[in-house]
């Protein structure tokens, strides 16, 4: 059952992006996110706060005070120089904007320990931040694309899932979910652990256990079946709310 956002409900701040985009008579730069995401913070009893990609990645910490939560969104490849690699012939054009901006609302957000949901790119993000690395073009390594089998959709597939974890605890031991990616965590950043898999052995998990609640998955809980994380989520957040309003 859907739980409408009240006057006391966790304000959650969700990563945009910066496309040109075209609406009645305009065709002009547009900061974007598709609603899935508000959408499914909303049903949880979430109310999402879109945060435009800002220039200045010193107002990150302004931009997320008075938030309780943090979802960083699927998108584009991740400039390979943030980890250290060469360019793959593969990977998308760089999106320093993006990449500067989310990296700075994800550090301040741990060191405030403010719930994160980071969802596909979002994952890949955490995990650059924390020190890890990427494979840049998944198919390179599992020799097939059942991981962004249909341009312009989500395709399905199913992953395995540590029981013993936070992410466990909310889907069980295995779930199918909405897959479009082609890059994919490598090595992983220090304190994460990874909670989650596919058949091929592709992680699709990830949790920092230092943190109250910062959970990453590759896939796209927005697009299919994603209820019950959403739902974990912005109960976190309303408890980190009702932490930082007895602090204050």
């Amino acid at each position: 059952m859907e739980r409408r956002p009240q006057a006391h409900s966790p304000r959650i701040g969700l990563t945009t992006y910066r496309e040109t985009a075209a609406w009645t008579v305009w065709n002009e730069a547009a900061d974007v996110l598709p609603a899935t995401y508000a959408d499914s913070v909303t049903d949880a009893g979430g109310i999402p706060m879109l945060l435009p990609p800002s220039p200045a990645a010193d107002t990150a910490a302004a931009t997320l005070d008075g938030l309780h939560g943090l979802v960083l969104v699927g998108g584009a490849d991740v400039e390979p120089a943030r980890y250290g690699s060469a360019r793959h012939g593969r990977t998308g054009p760089p999106r320093d904007d993006r990449d500067t901006w989310e990296l700075a609302l994800a550090r301040e957000a741990l060191a405030r320990d403010l719930p994160v949901l980071a969802i596909c790119r979002g994952m890949q993000v955490l995990n650059v931040l924390l020190g890890g690395d990427l494979i840049q073009h998944l198919p390179d390594v599992v020799g097939n694309d059942s991981h962004q089998p249909v341009v312009g959709e989500h395709g399905r597939h199913v992953v395995r899932v540590d029981t013993s974890t936070t992410l466990g605890a909310i889907t069980g031991g295995r779930c199918t979910v909405a897959t479009h990616h082609h890059q994919a965590v490598g090595r992983l950043g220090q304190g994460l652990t990874a909670t989650a898999w596919a058949e091929d052995g592709t992680v699709e998990a990830v949790e920092l256990p230092r943190a109250t609640w910062a959970l990453g998955v590759q896939w796209h809980p927005e697009a299919h079946d994603g209820t019950s994380l959403f739902a974990s989520f912005v109960a976190a957040c309303s408890a980190y709310a009702g932490r930082t309003e007895v602090l204050a």
